[in-house]
């Protein structure tokens, strides 16, 4: 380690300056810490490790493979972009937590064991949650909290499951694991909550949306494409994953399609994106995990730069909705021009980075002969066209003009757009530059003509399709709910029940066992014989039949001798406290 420094390190330790600098200085400064994280990347030697003991037990908080380099080396420069898409925010907080949810997020990539894997796996959760807190709109504090919670449960369940495998494997060592144990279960759904797996994926439309401009931008890297690299360092090769991601690439796309808000609608198709990468780790063949990595490295570029684009809308314009945009094609060209690139990125245009990653994943799957998973993959590239390179741009761009007095973003805001659009045409132009790196042996030529004509052909008929529809396609202000539904009506079911039956049972409760019973005790503790009486005498009543008028007599009667004259044997109320316990005591343990 005398020779390198940790990147995460790097970013973590880094953000405390933030505070203390000020003007160009703190830019400098800024755009310093990811530069010189990627520098450090650059130099790691191949396969170094990095262990200390810890209680007895050897961790691993550094281990170097041709994996954890390529995400970290897309982890850094999109840090970097969005840093140069940030500089003008003057918001230290936000700069801080950004760099602990990049770091972090560095710090799962290379982590060698589950202990330290955990630990940053949480950092990322409170990190990336403080990103929709600073909104600090109700519907962001709502959003952020609901978000922190599901993350904290998830967390949970993870630490669950590595304890769990611990004391059966004895070994905290990241990688496979045993599936015939409940650890094996616990951990993937750790995982798969943070890759947005259906159903447990409604965290990530319902507070990607409510973040910050620059916020949602860092959102939309780190956190699905983390488990997305955990889940093919454990688990490549689960068949039924594949499935999975299939039914989640054209889950996010039907969502997508139906969604008015525009961030929504770019949240819904990270969770089709990651589908591919989670149906790429099912297949687990050497091309399907290096079209999984790949395309979450090309996915990085490209939902980056659209997320950069739907920001700086709402950062020109204050909405976010479809229904009241229009006509900024004209107020903000160059931001639709670097929108389009995504775009077309998005939606495996050839010449753009998406073409060359996820041809990857549907060709492997051909290959293994997964026909109806191809289909549904093929499916789903074409609603990504249909929803976010003609839809959105439709609505957001022309049609009439809503906006008179809009102009375009801040300088560094498309500096940003513009580096990661570059990245993007450069490589889907120069796929050789990303297939150098990939982790696996698997080579791949992604520009055959039957590739380029069978793109192209879907493509260029659901353009068509959308531009006869476009007109008889109407947007509604709604908001659609899918598997949030669970929690935000059992959530609404369990404060009822609080509200209402529960808090009236405790109150019911607290009469019985801490007002009426504990008063008679101490009655019965200082008359004994005359309680015996009473109680006889209702007993009586309700054998005979002889009703409630015998009762109150017996009752009047006994009342009628103050309890201070009657010499009926007193005994204590602490000695028939004692007296009770000890007879529970003899019928609980004889």
């Amino acid at each position: 380690m005398s020779e390198w420094t940790h990147p995460a390190l790097i970013l973590i330790i880094g953000a405390l300056a933030v505070p203390f600098l000020k003007g160009t200085v703190k830019r400098l400064y800024l755009l310093f810490l990811p530069a010189f994280a990627f520098y450090s990347l650059l130099h790691m030697p191949a396969n170094a490790v990095w262990t200390f003991s810890y209680l007895g037990h050897e961790l691993i908080p550094c281990r170097v493979d041709k994996l954890s380099l390529l995400f970290g080396y897309i982890f850094t420069i999109m840090t970097f972009i969005g840093v140069v898409y940030a500089l003008h925010l003057e918001d230290d907080r936000q700069h801080m937590a950004a760099f602990f949810y990049a770091g972090s997020s560095l710090g799962v990539v290379f982590a060698g064991d589950f202990l330290t894997l955990f630990m940053f796996w949480e950092v990322m959760a409170f990190a990336s949650a403080y990103l929709v807190f600073a909104q600090r709109s109700r519907a962001a504090v709502l959003a952020g909290n609901r978000y922190l919670l599901v993350h904290i449960a998830g967390g949970l369940v993870l630490f669950a499951g590595i304890i769990i495998h611990f004391s059966s494997s004895g070994s905290l060592t990241l990688g496979p694991v045993d599936r015939n144990g409940i650890a094996y279960y616990l951990i993937m759904t750790g995982f798969m909550l943070n890759a947005a797996v259906v159903p447990l994926n409604a965290w990530l439309p319902d507070a990607y949306p409510e973040a910050t401009v620059t916020g949602s931008v860092f959102m939309s890297v780190f956190t699905t494409k983390t488990a997305v690299y955990v889940l093919i360092r454990v688990f490549a090769g689960e068949e039924w994953l594949l499935w999975l991601g299939a039914f989640m690439a054209v889950f996010g796309i039907v969502y997508a399609t139906m969604e008015n808000d525009c961030r929504r609608l770019l949240s819904y198709h990270i969770i089709s994106q990651v589908g591919y990468m989670v149906a790429g780790v099912g297949i687990g063949t050497e091309l399907a995990l290096n079209g999984a990595a790949a395309h979450a490295f090309t996915n990085i570029l490209y939902k980056g730069l659209l997320f950069m684009g739907a920001g700086a809308v709402i950062h020109a314009t204050g909405v976010g909705k479809l229904t009241e945009m229009g006509g900024l094609a004209r107020k903000m060209p160059a931001t639709f021009v670097l929108y389009m690139i995504g775009g077309f990125s998005i939606s495996a245009f050839p010449l753009f980075a998406g073409f060359v990653s996820k041809s990857m994943i549907v060709s492997a799957a051909a290959h293994e002969k997964y026909e109806l998973v191809t289909l549904l993959l093929m499916l789903a590239s074409s609603g990504t066209l249909l929803s976010t390179t003609l839809k959105i741009p439709y609505y957001m761009f022309f049609g009439k003009e809503k906006f008179t007095e809009t102009k375009e973003i801040p300088l560094n805001m498309l500096v940003g757009m513009g580096i990661a659009a570059f990245l993007c045409i450069g490589i889907g132009v120069y796929p050789g530059l990303l297939y150098s790196v990939l982790p696996f042996g698997a080579g791949y030529e992604p520009y055959t003509p039957e590739h380029i004509t069978g793109s192209l052909g879907i493509l260029v008929f659901t353009a068509l399709a959308f531009f006869l529809l476009a007109r008889k396609i109407k947007l509604t202000d709604t908001v659609n709910l899918d598997t949030d539904w669970f929690y935000r009506k059992g959530a609404a079911a369990f404060m009822w029940v609080l509200n209402k039956p529960f808090s009236k049972g405790l109150e019911v409760s607290h009469r019985i066992f801490f007002d009426a019973i504990p008063k008679r005790l101490v009655y019965f503790a200082r008359n004994p014989l005359m309680m015996t009486e009473i109680i006889a005498g209702k007993t009586l009543c309700a054998f005979s039949g002889r009703g409630s008028r015998f009762e109150e007599t017996v009752e009047g009667e006994m009342a009628a001798y103050p309890a201070d004259i009657i010499k009926h044997w007193p005994i204590g109320a602490t000695i028939l406290w004692v007296t009770i316990f000890l007879l529970i005591s003899v019928f609980l343990y004889q």
